[in-house]
């Protein structure tokens, strides 16, 4: 995939969850390429890898007629989705501390962090989400191959088709520029360094309790997502609750 084609896809892909959580698209509503293509300015391939993906993660639902609709979920849902994710992943953080990784991949591991670091130090100038995004998907995706676990695999690719459960399950929404924002971006961040510092020490349970602590920044994420308006009410993202268990 061509650098344009890949900027283009992320763009499609934040664009789109950032539509459905800000109650642009409200549940039950039609989504089609066409709509994801004039709403974004992306041509129809990344519209279309959007969609697929942002099906995958549970925010939209494919129709057997063709296209796809929002879907609806409870709050408890979302939560129970990212703990769930969260365990499988500090399962895997244990295995490739016990089993010991190999070098190659937790060469990879470190590269990724100091790209991270790197992203992450410019947060008081800009936040990049498209940037933070590919990285941090790189730096799960190799956390799952330092487990040399194919079980974990599958357990996780089935999970992160639940809502907000993929560990980029990030949105452009009306919060997503401030300060909370970036706090939790970076403590996150901070939490890669010690994953990785935890496996090559052979560390199995620090590992496994980083990682599972890793996990509740995406919650975090998504409660501010929550509470991005003054009043709870007004948070377009409640459009999705089929029952609200603020707690």
């Amino acid at each position: 995939m061509s650098d344009d084609s890949q900027s283009q896809t992320l763009r499609a892909i934040l664009g789109l969850r950032g539509m459905i959580i800000d109650g642009e698209l409200p549940p039950g509503s039609r989504v089609s390429e066409t709509v994801v293509v004039e709403a974004l300015g992306v041509s129809r391939t990344p519209a279309r890898m959007a969609l697929v993906r942002v099906k995958d993660e549970g925010l939209l639902e494919q129709l057997p007629s063709g296209g796809f609709v929002v879907s609806s979920f409870t709050e408890g849902e979302l939560l129970d989705a990212i703990e769930i994710r969260g365990t499988l992943e500090g399962m895997a953080a244990r295995f490739a501390a016990e089993r010991g990784a190999p070098s190659s991949v937790l060469g990879q591991m470190e590269r990724c962090v100091a790209d991270l670091d790197r992203v992450v130090s410019k947060l008081d100038d800009t936040l990049d989400l498209d940037d933070y995004m590919i990285l941090n998907d790189r730096f799960h995706e190799l956390l799952l191959e330092a487990s040399g676990s194919a079980m974990v695999t599958r357990s996780l690719d089935r999970i992160k088709s639940l809502p907000f459960a993929a560990p980029n399950a990030f949105v452009k929404s009306s919060g997503s520029d401030s300060p909370q924002v970036k706090t939790i971006l970076s403590v996150a961040q901070d939490q890669h360094r010690y994953i990785l510092e935890a496996i090559r020490n052979r560390q199995g349970t620090r590992a496994q309790a980083l990682a599972i602590e890793h996990s509740f920044s995406a919650t975090k994420y998504l409660r501010l997502a929550l509470e991005s308006e003054r009043s709870l009410e007004n948070v377009p993202i409640l459009r999705l609750l089929r029952l609200r268990t603020v707690g």
